[in-house]
């Protein structure tokens, strides 16, 4: 039988007292994060375009586009506030993975739950773990033991209508048969390629919202008794044939589903950027901080990387030098360095339309060159080899194997409140503190209306 009922069995029959404790806190998580996120990207281009749509097409008022006091019908809200969340580059990631799991559960749960009313917080946790459970194991089990990323799709995008499309059919209390449609009606509908990032285009933070639409479009079909493919996944001309050239792990899709929970190894992000960009972040900042090291003594930087991140971190090293968009300074791991070592740390006023035109980080980017040394390959983010040469002939280098957020170095429920401060500017102190105090709390929480509220 194929996996779609295995994950649609796992979706129907899974009740928050299943979740493993260490499950419920990543989840909880996740959450805050994704909110903080999606506050802080909602002003950010392209997230903005998506608004102004939604709010002109208008529709039944159902579901909150966070930030405003406007409602829309609910694909459309979910659409919106997954573009907001994803346009920092900001959001949760599976490094194994390599994908964002959380914007694809967490806006579909909110927008689907607040239009069906009386969504509590166990049942936002349960949905959350399981979309995010079923994401990550979709990208682990492709291509395995290669990076899926060299197929050319954005991941993200691509599952996550399948993962939305589940998650919203679980919101909508659809049973086993019926969440299989769904996920057979997400998977016609899939799409989201990696050409976005190689032209820094304002698509690849628009993907995830096509996805979420198109995943609660795909639920709220099934209920409404359309059918999908039910071979989803490993049919003759199902997901992997079609995809992935046939190259998959049923093994690792379906290994201990129901007892094992990816979300435990999703990492929070420190850095507004993408996520293999952070090694060598927090490498710059060390040697930096540990050598005193200022830009005007920099003669030459040495960036040493692998083959994968050469591609997607790298090139065209013109654009990746001197940023054409803040896509392309998100996807750089010469913009990330050297903001890091120009600034001493790295925010998200680095990754703004201004700051790609600040001059003391661009002169440092000028002295950078990238050699390619395939020794560094590991799983999750791979780390870069960063050396400093100086104007005096001192030469200091350092590789950062755990960044920071890391399973090794992982980022706490306080270090995420932090990171929620930061990016939720636009409420007041108040509004903010009280949604980092339901949160904390969420599983005592009877109907997530209260937290919804307060984002609006």
């Amino acid at each position: 039988m194929d996996a779609a009922y295995s994950f649609a069995r796992n979706f129907a029959d899974t009740k928050y007292e299943n979740l493993p404790p260490k499950v419920v806190e990543a989840t909880k998580k996740e959450i805050l994060d994704l909110l903080g996120v999606a506050l802080g990207g909602a002003s950010q281009p392209g997230a903005t375009h998506v608004c102004e749509l939604v709010k002109e097409w208008g529709g039944k008022e159902e579901s909150s586009l966070i930030g405003s006091k406007q409602k829309v019908p609910a694909p459309n809200a979910a659409q919106a506030n997954a573009t907001m969340a994803h346009s920092l580059d900001f959001d949760d990631v599976h490094e194994a993975a390599v994908m964002h799991p959380g914007i694809a559960s967490i806006p579909v749960a909110l927008a689907v739950g607040e239009a069906q009313g009386n969504l509590s917080g166990r049942e936002l946790i349960t949905n959350t773990a399981l979309g995010v459970d079923m994401m990550c194991r979709l990208a682990l089990a492709t291509t395995p033991g290669k990076s899926p990323v060299d197929l050319g799709w954005h991941l993200t995008s691509l599952f996550g209508f399948m993962g939305s499309a589940a998650t919203a059919a679980r919101v909508l209390r659809l049973d086993e048969e019926k969440i299989v449609h769904a996920i057979g009606i997400g998977y016609h509908q899939c799409g989201g390629n990696g050409q976005c990032v190689k032209d820094g285009a304002l698509t690849k933070r628009l993907g995830p919202g096509f996805a979420v639409k198109g995943g609660i479009t795909a639920a709220l079909m099934a209920k409404a008794g359309v059918t999908g493919a039910r071979n989803t996944f490993e049919g003759e001309w199902g997901f992997y044939r079609q995809y992935a050239h046939g190259d998959y792990s049923r093994e690792i899709l379906l290994a201990d589903l129901g007892k094992r929970f990816e979300g435990i190894n999703v990492a929070i992000k420190p850095y507004p950027c993408c996520r293999g960009v952070h090694p060598a972040i927090d490498a710059a900042l060390a040697l930096t901080a540990e050598e005193n090291i200022r830009s005007k003594d920099i003669k030459e930087i040495v960036l040493s990387v692998t083959d994968a991140h050469l591609q997607l971190l790298c090139r065209p090293l013109e654009a990746k030098c001197s940023p054409r968009s803040p896509v392309d300074a998100q996807f750089s791991i010469p913009w990330g360095v050297a903001s890091a070592i120009v600034g001493g740390r790295v925010g998200l006023n680095d990754y703004t339309d201004s700051a790609i035109k600040n001059p003391a980080v661009l002169e440092v980017t000028q002295k950078m060159r990238v050699e390619v040394d395939n020794s560094l390959h590991k799983p999750g983010p791979e780390p870069t080899r960063v050396k400093i040469i100086t104007h005096d002939g001192n030469e200091f280098v350092k590789v950062e194997d755990n960044p920071l957020g890391s399973l090794e170095r992982p980022m706490s429920f306080d270090d995420c409140a932090r990171k929620f401060r930061d990016c939720a500017r636009s409420l007041d102190s108040k509004r903010a503190e009280k949604i980092i105090e339901l949160i904390g709390h969420l599983e005592r929480l009877d109907d997530i209306s209260e937290i919804i509220h307060l984002l609006t």
